[in-house]
């Protein structure tokens, strides 16, 4: 039988729109990159663009402005940058160290916050257009590239980028986005990915089914349990900021920035907004925060040196505070409620094998996780933000992480062993 003649064009054209469908994928995908690049580096560009326009009395280019967009979008994404001051500012800011060339490492986790984001629009927008490879692929490289573009043109004797942590670390926050958004699928879309997804659901699976469960409880609890921490904290934050809102005021013009200034300022603290965020939760865990080596802001007392000049920090208490262990039951009574929530639904997947030591073995998971979790955030909240004395700023993550844990265990024994009421029945026996 001879085929028909329109057979063969029919599976060509079908070819031909499955390119065609790859490629506008791939398009769309690289567009999406390019904004995430886009957004990040003009949330600092902007204001600084506005400023050069405003100041032509500076006397610079505005390739300064641009470097310093670059060098400040690449430091929220945690790339070190070495800085070399001129003399006369040196001379100026009369700050002990200065003279030499310093580390700036302290990011503002504004930026990484935001490429994440971007990258978890961009994972789900491939998986919904069914291009589960092609679309993350093809933003991810174009990130990178514009990353390696962005970290060639920022570099400055003055002001130079570790370029091995510039050239990857971004692209890798931005892949982390990309994969939460997939939600796991891009394992299914054959290859090596889906190999080692089901090479990893094998071994998973090769566990007891109890302890599954207590491992997928414990993650869960100690997760949501500092995520009621970290609300706590934005909550407290927000709260000191409107009560402290006249010395904020004072502070802003104490320093005479002008309009322009002034618009580069509250961007920039609102930039490092995630890290005050941080440095509240370890206040509430108890270690606290340094604003400097020999500083220290905890629930015992503020004891504070030369400080940067931002006006968000007259938002910190002073002094001793009285009741400020009151904020260390914060994260005892999150596991508690969390502890609360969980124990019924895990006692019943238990079904008849004891529930007191499985229940025991969850609440320390939960802690342990939590401790993780706030040691992690610690961590990436603090750093070097200048030379002499500002190389220590931010919590320790150890401390942090070590009472964290501790306490969300705590209260997750708390909420897993308080004893219960008896239910009644209808007829009113127990």
């Amino acid at each position: 039988m001879v085929a028909p003649p329109y057979a063969g064009g029919a599976t060509s054209n079908a070819r031909l729109g499955c390119v065609m469908n790859r490629s506008l994928v791939a398009a769309l995908a690289a567009l999406e990159a390019f904004l995430a690049v886009a957004i990040g580096v003009g949330i600092s560009l902007v204001p600084l663009s506005i400023m050069w326009a405003t100041r032509l009395d500076l006397g610079l280019g505005w390739d300064v402005f641009w470097r310093a967009s670059a060098d400040i979008w690449m430091l929220g994404h945690g790339v070190d940058l070495r800085l070399t001051l001129d003399p006369k500012l040196v001379a100026a800011i009369a700050l002990p160290g200065a003279e030499v060339p310093f580390v700036l490492a302290l990011a503002p986790l504004s930026f990484a916050f935001i490429t994440v984001l971007m990258g978890v629009r961009l994972g789900r927008k491939s998986v919904e257009s069914g291009a589960r490879f092609i679309g993350p692929a093809a933003g991810i490289a174009t990130f990178a590239g514009l990353t390696i573009l962005i970290a060639l043109s920022s570099v400055h004797p003055n002001a130079m980028p570790n370029l091995w942590l510039a050239f990857f670390l971004p692209a890798l926050i931005f892949a982390a986005g990309v994969l939460i958004g997939t939600r796991g699928e891009i394992g299914h879309a054959g290859g090596r990915a889906e190999r080692v997804q089901q090479s990893v659901a094998g071994w998973a699976g090769e566990l007891p089914t109890h302890i599954r469960r207590a491992i997928r409880a414990a993650a869960a609890g100690g997760t949501a349990a500092v995520a009621i921490v970290v609300a706590v904290a934005a909550l407290l934050l927000s709260i000191l900021v409107f009560a402290n809102f006249p010395a904020i005021v004072r502070l802003y013009e104490g320093l005479q920035g002008g309009g322009g200034g002034g618009l580069v300022l509250t961007a920039a603290q609102l930039s490092f907004m995630p890290n005050f965020v941080a440095w509240v939760v370890s206040w509430l865990i108890g270690p606290g925060f340094a604003l400097g080596t020999g500083s220290s802001v905890s629930p015992l007392g503020t004891q504070l040196g030369p400080v940067p000049a931002l006006p968000i920090l007259g938002a910190l208490p002073a002094g001793t505070l009285t009741y400020g262990f009151i904020g260390l039951a914060v994260p005892v009574l999150a596991a508690v409620a969390v502890a609360i929530f969980m124990r019924p639904r895990l006692v019943q997947m238990l079904g008849g094998l004891p529930h007191t030591r499985w229940l025991v073995i969850t609440a320390v998971g939960m802690g342990l996780i939590g401790g993780m979790l706030l040691g992690i955030l610690a961590w990436a909240s603090g750093g070097a933000a200048g030379p002499g004395r500002l190389v220590d700023v931010g919590p320790n993550p150890f401390l942090v992480g070590g009472w964290g844990a501790l306490e969300l265990t705590i209260g997750a024994l708390i909420g897993m062993l308080v004893p219960r009421r008896p239910s009644s029945s209808p007829s009113g026996s127990r």
